[in-house]
C-alpha cells in the first residue's frame, strides 16, 4: 500500500505563505556579521529602572508568579492598569472585566484580529504598519485594507492621515480599524481632529475600532497622545493596546494588555486563551510597580528619548538624508532620494558594508511598495554615544 503524501502542497500555510523570515532578522543577522551599529530593530541597548528589575527579582525570590498566573493577568497588574488609564486620560475600567494581560502588545492585536474577525471580513490599517499587523489579518482570514499615511513638507515635515480617502475605504465588508498612534514607523502622533474623524466614521458605519498604542508615552515637543476611547461613542467600541516594553525599556519582559468594555475583553480572551494561556509571571508583579511610578519618571523619559532623537536626527541630516521629524515613537523616517538612491532595500543591504550602520526599508510595512521604497527607518533608542559614533559614520555617505 502506498503512503498518502502531501509532498506536492506547501507546508506553509497560504494565509501565511507571503511571509518569509522578517526584514528584522535579517538585518539583525547582516550587523552581527558585519560589526555595524543597529539601529533597525526597536529594542533599547540599556535597561529600564533599577527598582523595577529588582521588583521582578522579588517576585522570583517570593515565588510570585513562577506558576501560571491568572489567565486574565495578576490582579495587582490589572489594577495598575485601570489606575493609569483612569489617571492619565480619565478613562474608568473594571480591572476584573475591562483588563486582560497579554504577552506584550504582539499577542493582543494577534489574539484581537482572531477573535474580532471573520473569513472574509475587511480590515483597514493605516499603511505603512508593523508588520506583524498584516501576518495577524492573514491568520484571521480577513482582508486587509491599507490606508496610506503619505508624507507632508509643510507642517513639520510630517505623515499625515487623508481623511477622505479613509472614509472611501470603508466598505460593507468593513469590520474593524486599525489604528496605530504614535505611528510606527513614520513617528506621526494623530491629531485630535483625525481621532474624531475616526470616531465619527466608526460610529456612523457601527465599525470595531483596535488602537496600538504602546508608545504613549513616547510623544514630543507640543505633540499631545488622545486615545481613541476618550472620543464620544468611541469607549463600546475600542480595544485599546498597551505595553510596557517600551515605557520602561524591558521589551524582553513581553508584558502587554487590553482595554475594553466587558464583551470585547471576553472575545479577545477567549483567543487569547489558546495562544500563550498565560505569560511573564514574576514581570507582571514589576510592571505594576512601574505603572505606578510618579510623573517625573516619564517626564524624564520623555526628554531623554528627545534628546536621542535630535542627536540622530541632526547626525542624519549632515549625512544627507531627508529626515521627518517624528512627533512620537523612538524610530526616524528618512528619504533616501536626496543621496541619490530611491531603492530601500537596496540601500540598507549595502549600507553595513558602506557605513558600518543597519537600517530598515520602510518598504516592508506597505503593500504599495512603491510608496515606502524611497524611506528608511532609523531607531534612536541607543545610548547617545552609540548614536553620536552611528552619526559619524553616515557621514561618509555625504562625502
Amino acid at each position: 500500500m502506498t503512503a498518502m503524501t502531501s509532498s506536492a502542497r506547501p507546508l506553509l500555510n497560504r494565509r501565511l505563505a507571503e511571509f518569509g523570515t522578517t526584514i528584522f532578522a535579517e538585518m539583525s543577522a547582516l550587523a552581527a556579521s558585519t560589526g555595524s551599529i543597529n539601529l533597525g530593530q526597536g529594542f533599547p541597548d540599556t535597561d529600564g529602572p533599577e527598582e523595577i528589575r529588582e521588583a521582578a527579582v522579588r517576585a522570583l525570590r517570593d515565588g510570585r508568579g513562577n506558576q501560571y498566573p491568572p489567565g486574565p493577568g495578576v490582579p495587582e497588574l490589572r489594577t495598575a492598569v485601570a489606575a493609569h488609564q483612569l489617571r492619565r486620560y480619565g478613562l474608568s475600567y473594571d480591572p476584573d472585566t475591562e483588563v486582560l494581560v497579554t504577552a506584550g502588545a504582539t499577542e493582543a492585536i494577534a489574539a484581537a484580529l482572531l477573535a474580532l474577525v471573520e473569513p472574509g471580513d475587511e480590515v483597514i490599517a493605516l499603511e505603512p504598519y508593523y508588520d506583524s499587523y498584516a501576518a495577524c489579518i492573514a491568520m484571521a482570514g480577513g482582508t486587509r485594507v491599507p490606508v496610506t499615511l503619505r508624507p507632508h513638507v509643510e507642517g513639520g515635515a510630517a505623515f499625515r492621515l487623508d481623511l477622505d480617502e479613509l472614509r472611501a475605504a470603508v466598505t460593507d465588508r468593513t469590520r474593524l480599524l486599525l489604528i496605530n498612534t504614535p505611528h510606527n514607523p513614520t513617528g506621526t502622533v494623530l491629531t485630535r481632529e483625525e481621532l474624531t474623524a475616526i470616531a465619527e466614521l466608526a460610529v456612523e458605519r457601527d465599525l470595531l475600532v483596535v488602537t496600538d498604542e504602546v508608545y504613549e508615552h513616547l510623544v514630543f515637543d507640543d505633540a499631545e497622545h488622545i486615545p481613541l476611547a476618550t472620543l464620544p461613542g468611541m469607549r463600546e467600541r475600542t480595544v485599546t493596546i498597551g505595553s510596557a516594553g517600551k515605557t520602561f525599556s524591558f521589551t524582553g519582559w513581553k508584558v502587554g494588555w487590553i482595554t475594553a468594555a466587558p464583551g470585547l475583553v471576553a472575545a479577545v480572551r477567549s483567543a487569547k486563551q489558546f495562544l500563550t494561556y498565560v505569560a511573564s509571571g514574576p514581570f507582571q508583579y514589576a510592571v505594576a510597580e512601574a505603572l505606578a511610578l510618579p510623573e517625573s519618571y516619564f517626564a524624564a523619559f520623555r526628554e531623554d528619548m528627545r534628546a536621542r532623537r535630535e542627536v540622530l536626527a541632526a547626525g542624519l541630516a549632515e549625512a544627507g538624508f531627508g529626515v521627518f521629524r517624528p512627533a512620537g515613537t523612538y524610530f526616524i523616517t528618512t528619504d533616501i532620494r536626496p543621496l541619490g538612491e530611491s531603492d530601500g532595500f537596496a540601500f540598507c543591504r549595502s549600507l553595513p558594508k558602506r557605513a558600518g550602520v543597519v537600517a530598515i526599508p520602510n518598504a516592508v510595512f506597505y503593500d504599495h511598495r512603491t510608496e515606502g521604497a524611497p524611506f528608511v527607518r532609523f531607531a534612536f533608542c541607543k545610548q547617545p554615544a552609540v548614536l553620536q559614533e552611528a552619526a559619524e559614520r553616515l557621514k561618509t555617505l555625504a562625502g
